[in-house]
Protein backbone atom coordinates (compact mmCIF):
# COMPACT_ATOMS: atom_id res chain seq x y z
CA UNK A 1 0.00 0.00 0.00
CA UNK A 2 1.07 3.42 -1.19
CA UNK A 3 0.74 6.72 0.23
CA UNK A 4 -0.25 8.84 -3.15
CA UNK A 5 -2.08 11.57 -1.91
CA UNK A 6 -1.67 14.38 1.21
CA UNK A 7 -4.19 16.69 2.11
CA UNK A 8 -4.47 19.29 4.88
CA UNK A 9 -7.51 20.19 5.78
CA UNK A 10 -7.19 23.21 8.53
CA UNK A 11 -4.59 24.35 10.21
CA UNK A 12 -4.25 25.95 13.87
CA UNK A 13 -2.68 28.36 15.88
CA UNK A 14 -3.27 27.73 18.81
CA UNK A 15 -3.28 24.29 21.38
CA UNK A 16 -1.49 21.20 20.74
CA UNK A 17 -3.59 20.33 17.57
CA UNK A 18 -1.69 21.85 14.55
CA UNK A 19 -3.61 20.29 12.01
CA UNK A 20 -6.19 17.94 10.29
CA UNK A 21 -5.35 16.01 7.27
CA UNK A 22 -6.49 13.56 4.78
CA UNK A 23 -4.56 10.63 3.04
CA UNK A 24 -5.09 8.56 0.18
CA UNK A 25 -3.83 5.17 -0.30
CA UNK A 26 -3.26 3.37 -3.59
CA UNK A 27 -5.50 6.17 -5.43
CA UNK A 28 -8.22 3.69 -4.08
CA UNK A 29 -8.76 4.81 -0.02
CA UNK A 30 -8.83 7.59 1.85
CA UNK A 31 -8.21 8.17 5.74
CA UNK A 32 -9.88 11.28 7.24
CA UNK A 33 -9.30 13.21 10.23
CA UNK A 34 -5.67 12.23 10.58
CA UNK A 35 -4.31 14.53 13.20
CA UNK A 36 -0.76 16.78 13.65
CA UNK A 37 -0.20 17.17 17.23
CA UNK A 38 2.88 19.35 18.86
CA UNK A 39 3.09 18.19 22.45
CA UNK A 40 7.01 17.86 24.23
CA UNK A 41 8.85 20.09 21.49
CA UNK A 42 7.76 18.11 18.75
CA UNK A 43 5.05 16.91 16.13
CA UNK A 44 3.72 13.89 15.13
CA UNK A 45 0.17 12.39 13.83
CA UNK A 46 -2.90 11.13 15.62
CA UNK A 47 -5.18 8.62 13.50
CA UNK A 48 -8.42 9.01 13.89
CA UNK A 49 -10.25 7.86 16.97
CA UNK A 50 -13.87 7.55 18.72
CA UNK A 51 -14.67 7.96 22.56
CA UNK A 52 -15.79 4.99 24.21
CA UNK A 53 -19.03 5.43 26.44
CA UNK A 54 -16.53 5.21 29.65
CA UNK A 55 -14.19 7.69 28.49
CA UNK A 56 -11.41 6.34 26.59
CA UNK A 57 -10.93 6.86 23.12
CA UNK A 58 -10.14 3.86 20.42
CA UNK A 59 -8.58 4.50 16.82
CA UNK A 60 -10.92 3.98 14.52
CA UNK A 61 -8.18 2.53 11.69
CA UNK A 62 -4.23 2.55 12.35
CA UNK A 63 -1.19 1.02 10.43
CA UNK A 64 -0.09 -2.43 12.18
CA UNK A 65 3.44 -2.12 10.35
CA UNK A 66 5.49 0.63 12.07
CA UNK A 67 7.46 1.11 8.93
CA UNK A 68 3.79 2.40 7.21
CA UNK A 69 2.80 4.39 9.92
CA UNK A 70 6.05 5.84 9.85
CA UNK A 71 5.87 6.71 5.90
CA UNK A 72 2.64 7.91 6.62
CA UNK A 73 3.72 10.28 9.30
CA UNK A 74 6.32 11.78 6.89
CA UNK A 75 4.29 12.05 4.20
CA UNK A 76 1.78 13.93 6.58
CA UNK A 77 4.53 15.87 8.40
CA UNK A 78 5.89 16.95 4.76
CA UNK A 79 2.40 18.27 4.04
CA UNK A 80 2.26 19.83 6.86
CA UNK A 81 5.41 21.83 6.40
CA UNK A 82 4.06 22.88 2.64
CA UNK A 83 0.97 23.96 3.61
CA UNK A 84 2.50 26.28 6.91
CA UNK A 85 4.84 27.73 3.88
CA UNK A 86 2.27 28.41 2.00
CA UNK A 87 0.16 29.82 4.40
CA UNK A 88 3.06 32.10 5.74
CA UNK A 89 3.56 33.21 2.03
CA UNK A 90 -0.32 34.22 1.82
CA UNK A 91 -0.16 36.26 4.93
CA UNK A 92 -1.66 34.39 7.66
CA UNK A 93 0.16 33.74 11.04
CA UNK A 94 -0.07 29.89 11.65
CA UNK A 95 2.48 28.42 14.10
CA UNK A 96 4.31 25.12 13.88
CA UNK A 97 4.59 24.49 17.35
CA UNK A 98 7.95 23.38 17.29
CA UNK A 99 11.26 25.91 16.70
CA UNK A 100 13.02 24.64 13.87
Amino acid sequence: MTVTDVRIRKLFEDGPMRAIASVTFDGAFAVHDIKVISASGRNFIVMPSRKNPDGTSRDVCHPIVSEFREEIEAKVMEAYHSAVEAARRDGEDVGTGITE
